[in-house]
Protein backbone atom coordinates (compact mmCIF):
# COMPACT_ATOMS: atom_id res chain seq x y z
CA UNK A 1 0.00 0.00 0.00
CA UNK A 2 2.81 2.43 0.88
CA UNK A 3 4.57 1.60 -2.41
CA UNK A 4 1.39 2.49 -4.37
CA UNK A 5 1.04 5.83 -2.54
CA UNK A 6 4.68 6.68 -3.23
CA UNK A 7 4.23 5.76 -6.87
CA UNK A 8 1.15 8.00 -7.23
CA UNK A 9 2.93 10.87 -5.46
CA UNK A 10 5.95 10.53 -7.74
CA UNK A 11 3.79 10.65 -10.87
CA UNK A 12 1.85 13.70 -9.64
CA UNK A 13 5.01 15.47 -8.56
CA UNK A 14 6.65 14.75 -11.92
CA UNK A 15 3.77 16.32 -13.88
CA UNK A 16 3.71 19.45 -11.72
CA UNK A 17 7.41 20.00 -11.21
CA UNK A 18 8.73 18.67 -14.51
CA UNK A 19 10.69 15.78 -12.92
CA UNK A 20 9.16 12.90 -14.82
CA UNK A 21 12.15 12.72 -17.17
CA UNK A 22 10.13 12.92 -20.42
CA UNK A 23 9.99 16.72 -20.86
CA UNK A 24 11.85 16.57 -24.15
CA UNK A 25 9.25 14.28 -25.67
CA UNK A 26 5.80 14.53 -24.02
CA UNK A 27 5.41 18.33 -23.55
CA UNK A 28 2.73 17.88 -20.86
CA UNK A 29 4.36 20.44 -18.56
CA UNK A 30 4.29 23.15 -21.25
CA UNK A 31 0.65 22.46 -22.05
CA UNK A 32 -0.24 22.57 -18.34
CA UNK A 33 1.54 25.91 -17.81
CA UNK A 34 -0.08 27.40 -20.92
CA UNK A 35 -3.54 26.24 -19.81
CA UNK A 36 -3.05 27.67 -16.32
CA UNK A 37 -1.83 31.00 -17.72
CA UNK A 38 -4.77 31.24 -20.13
CA UNK A 39 -7.23 30.31 -17.37
CA UNK A 40 -5.81 33.08 -15.16
CA UNK A 41 -6.11 35.59 -18.01
CA UNK A 42 -9.73 34.64 -18.70
CA UNK A 43 -10.61 34.74 -14.97
CA UNK A 44 -9.20 38.29 -14.78
CA UNK A 45 -11.28 39.38 -17.78
CA UNK A 46 -14.44 37.81 -16.32
CA UNK A 47 -13.84 39.49 -12.96
CA UNK A 48 -13.42 42.89 -14.61
CA UNK A 49 -16.44 42.34 -16.87
CA UNK A 50 -18.65 41.54 -13.86
CA UNK A 51 -18.02 44.94 -12.27
CA UNK A 52 -20.81 47.42 -12.90
CA UNK A 53 -19.37 50.78 -13.95
CA UNK A 54 -20.95 54.16 -14.63
CA UNK A 55 -19.72 53.97 -18.22
CA UNK A 56 -20.28 56.16 -21.24
CA UNK A 57 -22.72 53.61 -22.66
CA UNK A 58 -24.94 53.83 -19.56
CA UNK A 59 -24.86 57.63 -19.55
CA UNK A 60 -25.82 57.62 -23.22
CA UNK A 61 -28.68 55.19 -22.55
CA UNK A 62 -29.99 57.39 -19.72
CA UNK A 63 -29.79 60.48 -21.93
CA UNK A 64 -31.68 58.76 -24.73
CA UNK A 65 -34.32 57.55 -22.28
CA UNK A 66 -34.79 61.09 -20.94
CA UNK A 67 -35.06 62.46 -24.49
CA UNK A 68 -37.63 59.83 -25.39
CA UNK A 69 -39.70 60.64 -22.28
CA UNK A 70 -39.57 64.39 -23.03
CA UNK A 71 -40.62 63.91 -26.66
CA UNK A 72 -43.45 61.60 -25.61
CA UNK A 73 -44.72 64.14 -23.09
CA UNK A 74 -44.75 66.88 -25.74
CA UNK A 75 -46.73 64.68 -28.12
CA UNK A 76 -44.22 65.21 -30.94
CA UNK A 77 -42.72 62.64 -33.25
CA UNK A 78 -40.96 59.91 -31.26
CA UNK A 79 -37.65 58.49 -32.43
CA UNK A 80 -36.79 54.94 -31.45
CA UNK A 81 -33.20 54.55 -30.24
CA UNK A 82 -31.20 51.34 -30.46
CA UNK A 83 -27.69 50.85 -29.14
CA UNK A 84 -25.11 50.05 -31.79
CA UNK A 85 -23.42 46.97 -30.36
CA UNK A 86 -23.14 44.84 -33.49
CA UNK A 87 -19.72 43.97 -34.87
CA UNK A 88 -19.52 44.56 -38.62
CA UNK A 89 -16.58 43.21 -40.64
CA UNK A 90 -14.64 45.64 -42.80
CA UNK A 91 -15.61 45.81 -46.46
CA UNK A 92 -12.60 45.11 -48.73
CA UNK A 93 -11.68 48.19 -50.72
CA UNK A 94 -13.46 50.58 -48.34
CA UNK A 95 -11.10 50.37 -45.35
CA UNK A 96 -8.39 53.02 -45.67
CA UNK A 97 -5.74 50.91 -43.98
CA UNK A 98 -6.30 47.99 -46.35
CA UNK A 99 -6.35 49.75 -49.71
CA UNK A 100 -4.07 48.31 -52.38
CA UNK A 101 -1.52 50.69 -53.90
CA UNK A 102 0.06 48.62 -56.63
CA UNK A 103 3.34 50.00 -57.96
CA UNK A 104 3.50 52.82 -55.39
CA UNK A 105 5.78 53.22 -52.35
CA UNK A 106 4.71 54.65 -49.01
CA UNK A 107 6.83 57.75 -48.36
CA UNK A 108 7.10 59.55 -45.04
CA UNK A 109 7.68 63.30 -45.23
CA UNK A 110 9.09 64.98 -42.11
CA UNK A 111 8.64 68.74 -42.21
CA UNK A 112 9.84 71.35 -39.72
CA UNK A 113 8.26 74.79 -39.70
CA UNK A 114 7.91 77.83 -37.49
CA UNK A 115 4.83 77.97 -35.29
CA UNK A 116 2.64 80.36 -37.28
CA UNK A 117 -1.05 80.14 -38.16
CA UNK A 118 -1.87 78.87 -41.65
CA UNK A 119 1.25 76.74 -42.21
CA UNK A 120 -0.71 73.48 -42.23
CA UNK A 121 -3.02 74.83 -44.93
CA UNK A 122 -0.04 75.79 -47.09
CA UNK A 123 1.54 72.34 -46.73
CA UNK A 124 -1.63 70.37 -47.50
CA UNK A 125 -2.29 72.64 -50.50
CA UNK A 126 0.88 71.27 -52.10
CA UNK A 127 -0.59 67.74 -52.01
CA UNK A 128 -3.93 69.00 -53.32
CA UNK A 129 -2.37 70.66 -56.36
CA UNK A 130 -0.44 67.47 -57.21
CA UNK A 131 -3.52 65.25 -56.63
CA UNK A 132 -1.71 63.16 -54.00
CA UNK A 133 -3.78 61.69 -51.16
CA UNK A 134 -2.44 62.03 -47.61
CA UNK A 135 -2.63 58.71 -45.74
CA UNK A 136 -1.82 60.07 -42.27
CA UNK A 137 -0.83 63.40 -40.76
CA UNK A 138 0.68 64.01 -37.33
CA UNK A 139 1.60 67.48 -36.02
CA UNK A 140 3.39 68.16 -32.75
CA UNK A 141 5.90 70.51 -31.15
CA UNK A 142 9.52 69.52 -31.70
CA UNK A 143 12.43 69.64 -29.25
CA UNK A 144 13.42 73.04 -30.71
CA UNK A 145 11.42 75.91 -29.15
CA UNK A 146 9.06 77.59 -31.62
CA UNK A 147 9.39 74.79 -34.20
CA UNK A 148 6.67 72.27 -35.07
CA UNK A 149 7.14 68.88 -36.69
CA UNK A 150 4.83 67.43 -39.36
CA UNK A 151 4.92 63.70 -40.13
CA UNK A 152 3.01 63.04 -43.37
CA UNK A 153 2.64 59.73 -45.22
CA UNK A 154 1.49 59.26 -48.81
CA UNK A 155 1.66 56.68 -51.59
CA UNK A 156 3.46 58.01 -54.66
CA UNK A 157 6.47 57.50 -56.89
CA UNK A 158 9.97 58.67 -56.01
CA UNK A 159 9.88 61.59 -58.44
CA UNK A 160 6.61 62.84 -56.98
CA UNK A 161 7.87 62.49 -53.37
CA UNK A 162 10.98 64.54 -54.17
CA UNK A 163 8.88 67.15 -55.97
CA UNK A 164 6.50 67.47 -53.01
CA UNK A 165 9.44 67.86 -50.63
CA UNK A 166 10.99 70.64 -52.70
CA UNK A 167 7.67 72.46 -53.09
CA UNK A 168 7.03 72.34 -49.34
CA UNK A 169 10.55 73.51 -48.52
CA UNK A 170 10.03 76.59 -50.70
CA UNK A 171 7.43 77.90 -48.26
CA UNK A 172 8.73 80.91 -46.34
CA UNK A 173 7.92 79.62 -42.86
CA UNK A 174 9.12 76.05 -43.53
CA UNK A 175 12.60 75.42 -42.16
CA UNK A 176 13.30 71.97 -43.58
CA UNK A 177 11.55 69.10 -45.38
CA UNK A 178 12.80 65.57 -46.10
CA UNK A 179 11.22 62.37 -47.47
CA UNK A 180 12.05 58.83 -46.35
CA UNK A 181 11.07 55.24 -47.03
CA UNK A 182 10.26 52.84 -44.19
CA UNK A 183 13.74 51.32 -43.79
CA UNK A 184 15.32 54.76 -43.31
CA UNK A 185 13.31 55.74 -40.23
CA UNK A 186 12.08 54.23 -36.96
CA UNK A 187 8.26 54.10 -36.94
CA UNK A 188 5.62 53.65 -34.26
CA UNK A 189 1.85 53.80 -34.36
CA UNK A 190 -0.88 53.30 -31.74
CA UNK A 191 -4.36 51.86 -32.20
CA UNK A 192 -7.44 51.29 -30.04
CA UNK A 193 -9.84 48.40 -30.65
CA UNK A 194 -13.28 48.18 -29.05
CA UNK A 195 -14.23 44.51 -28.75
CA UNK A 196 -17.46 42.86 -27.68
CA UNK A 197 -16.91 41.53 -24.13
CA UNK A 198 -19.35 38.57 -24.46
CA UNK A 199 -17.49 37.42 -27.57
CA UNK A 200 -14.09 37.86 -25.86
CA UNK A 201 -15.27 35.59 -23.02
CA UNK A 202 -16.82 33.05 -25.36
CA UNK A 203 -13.89 32.74 -27.80
CA UNK A 204 -10.42 32.06 -26.35
CA UNK A 205 -8.80 32.70 -29.73
CA UNK A 206 -9.43 36.43 -29.26
CA UNK A 207 -7.35 36.63 -26.08
CA UNK A 208 -4.63 34.52 -27.73
CA UNK A 209 -4.40 36.97 -30.66
CA UNK A 210 -4.27 39.96 -28.30
CA UNK A 211 -1.41 38.42 -26.31
CA UNK A 212 0.43 37.38 -29.48
CA UNK A 213 0.76 41.01 -30.61
CA UNK A 214 1.76 42.25 -27.11
CA UNK A 215 -1.40 44.37 -26.94
CA UNK A 216 -2.87 45.29 -23.57
CA UNK A 217 -6.42 45.57 -22.27
CA UNK A 218 -7.03 49.04 -20.80
CA UNK A 219 -10.78 48.87 -20.07
CA UNK A 220 -13.25 46.03 -19.51
CA UNK A 221 -16.96 46.22 -18.71
CA UNK A 222 -19.94 43.95 -19.44
CA UNK A 223 -20.54 45.61 -22.84
CA UNK A 224 -17.12 46.16 -24.43
CA UNK A 225 -13.37 45.63 -23.98
CA UNK A 226 -10.80 48.25 -25.05
CA UNK A 227 -7.47 46.93 -26.39
CA UNK A 228 -4.45 49.18 -26.98
CA UNK A 229 -1.72 48.17 -29.40
CA UNK A 230 1.50 50.04 -30.19
CA UNK A 231 3.90 48.96 -32.92
CA UNK A 232 4.78 49.30 -36.57
CA UNK A 233 2.01 49.92 -39.07
CA UNK A 234 2.08 46.34 -40.37
CA UNK A 235 1.49 44.80 -36.92
CA UNK A 236 -1.29 47.26 -36.10
CA UNK A 237 -3.16 46.39 -39.30
CA UNK A 238 -2.59 42.63 -38.91
CA UNK A 239 -4.03 42.65 -35.37
CA UNK A 240 -7.16 44.45 -36.60
CA UNK A 241 -7.50 42.08 -39.58
CA UNK A 242 -7.32 38.94 -37.45
CA UNK A 243 -9.75 40.20 -34.81
CA UNK A 244 -12.12 41.54 -37.45
CA UNK A 245 -12.19 38.10 -39.07
CA UNK A 246 -13.60 36.72 -35.78
CA UNK A 247 -16.40 39.33 -35.85
CA UNK A 248 -15.67 40.83 -32.44
CA UNK A 249 -14.52 44.36 -33.41
CA UNK A 250 -17.03 47.12 -32.60
CA UNK A 251 -14.73 50.09 -33.32
CA UNK A 252 -11.17 50.58 -34.56
CA UNK A 253 -9.05 53.74 -34.63
CA UNK A 254 -5.39 54.47 -35.41
CA UNK A 255 -3.17 57.41 -34.65
CA UNK A 256 -0.97 59.02 -37.25
CA UNK A 257 2.52 57.67 -37.72
CA UNK A 258 5.33 59.11 -35.62
CA UNK A 259 8.89 58.65 -36.82
CA UNK A 260 12.50 59.54 -36.09
CA UNK A 261 15.45 59.17 -38.45
CA UNK A 262 18.11 56.50 -38.00
CA UNK A 263 20.99 58.91 -38.69
CA UNK A 264 23.43 59.85 -35.93
CA UNK A 265 22.76 63.59 -36.32
CA UNK A 266 19.56 65.61 -36.28
CA UNK A 267 19.22 67.34 -39.63
CA UNK A 268 17.26 70.25 -38.20
CA UNK A 269 20.00 71.00 -35.65
CA UNK A 270 22.62 71.01 -38.39
CA UNK A 271 20.44 73.31 -40.51
CA UNK A 272 19.87 75.77 -37.64
CA UNK A 273 23.58 75.79 -36.75
CA UNK A 274 24.44 76.55 -40.38
CA UNK A 275 21.95 79.42 -40.51
CA UNK A 276 23.30 80.91 -37.28
CA UNK A 277 26.82 80.71 -38.64
CA UNK A 278 25.77 82.49 -41.85
CA UNK A 279 23.91 85.12 -39.81
CA UNK A 280 26.93 85.77 -37.57
CA UNK A 281 29.29 86.07 -40.56
CA UNK A 282 26.89 88.51 -42.25
CA UNK A 283 26.65 90.61 -39.08
CA UNK A 284 30.44 90.84 -38.80
CA UNK A 285 30.70 92.13 -42.35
Amino acid sequence: MEDKKKKKGAVAGGRKGGQCGDCNTCGKCDELEQAQEMQGFNDAVRAAAAIERDSFEKNLARQRKATLARDTAKGSQVETFSRNAVARPAVPGHEGALLSHDGLTLYTLIVYSENFAGILNQITAVFTRRQVNIESLNVCASSTPGVHKYTITCYCKQEMAEMLTKQIEKKVDVLQANCFIDNEIFILETSLLKLSTPMVLANQDISCIVRRYDARIVEVNPTYTIVENTGITKDVIELFTQLDALGCVLQFVRTGRIAVTKSCIERLDAYIAKREEEHNSFSEE
